[in-house]
């Protein structure tokens, strides 16, 4: 089936009422900002965060004029150690305790492996897999002793080739086995470690620097024959954050028709 319109905006139902949860990556029109919303709307209290301070500032702004008293933000570089550290302490002393972290983070980038520089690989691979570990480490370290939920962004080219994205596979298949690895491990506190796996989410500010021809070529190949809204993404992320996946763990879900 092609061409199919996506679906009217889903209203919320309070899946995750007296929740608390921290969101990285969480400024912009992208997953983690629908994520933001789609939490605030389930009843969550949501601490947001993201690299970039002034988008970030902005979307605390919007959302807390329609949520007051359910939002914060805090910048953090995910690549950093010590703003980690900073971001769940927060976290716990804004709320009390911490119940749901959605690790959103990632760079991405396109070039070809003869063409590819150290810098480069480590880039995306320091933001997108370390990154992700540094804050999955950090929230079960606070997680163990009270339980609660962890949602990894990972991508659906961690399982099929895609020329000139050796570097972005590489990572997003780390955070698929890393994911698997930590729920074994984070089971026995009562925690559950899942992630989502998306293949072609756009928002307006995406489309813009898209060509037209391979934006084409990208929504042909969706079953729909359109991308995923971001929102539609953040709907399956509050799927698992919430009690009715609370036998999942270790699973990476697919958010997409292109899983192989």
């Amino acid at each position: 089936m092609k061409n199919v319109e996506a679906p009217a905006y889903v209203p919320g139902h309070g899946l995750l009422g007296g929740r608390t949860a921290v969101i990285t990556a969480a400024a912009g029109a992208g997953i983690g900002g629908a994520t933001a919303r789609r939490f605030l709307e389930e009843g969550a209290r949501v601490l947001i965060s993201d690299a970039h301070a002034r988008r970030l500032k902005e979307h605390e702004t919007e959302l807390s004029r329609e949520f007051p008293g359910a939002v914060a933000a805090l910048p953090c570089d995910v690549t950093d150690e010590a703003q980690v550290r900073a971001l769940f302490d927060a976290a716990v002393q804004e709320h009390g305790r911490l119940d749901v972290v959605v690790n959103n983070a990632g760079l991405g980038g396109t070039s070809r492996l003869v063409d590819m520089t150290d810098e480069q690989w480590s880039k995306v691979l320091d933001v997108t897999l370390n990154g992700t570990f540094r804050c999955l480490r950090a929230a079960l370290r606070l997680m163990k002793d009270t339980g609660g939920v962890i949602v990894n962004n990972a991508s659906v080219v961690g399982w099929r080739a895609q020329a000139g994205q050796a570097h972005y596979a590489a990572a997003k298949a780390g955070v698929m086995a890393l994911t698997r690895c930590a729920a074994m491990e984070a089971a026995e506190f009562g925690v559950r470690v899942n992630a989502v796996s998306p293949s072609l989410a756009m928002h307006p500010h995406l489309v813009k620097v898209t060509s037209a021809d391979l934006l084409e070529e990208l929504t042909e190949a969706e079953a729909f024959g359109r991308y995923a809204e971001p929102w539609e993404v953040a709907n399956v992320i509050v799927f698992l954050a919430s009690g009715y996946s609370s036998y999942m763990t270790g699973e990476v879900v697919s958010v997409s028709s292109q899983h192989a």
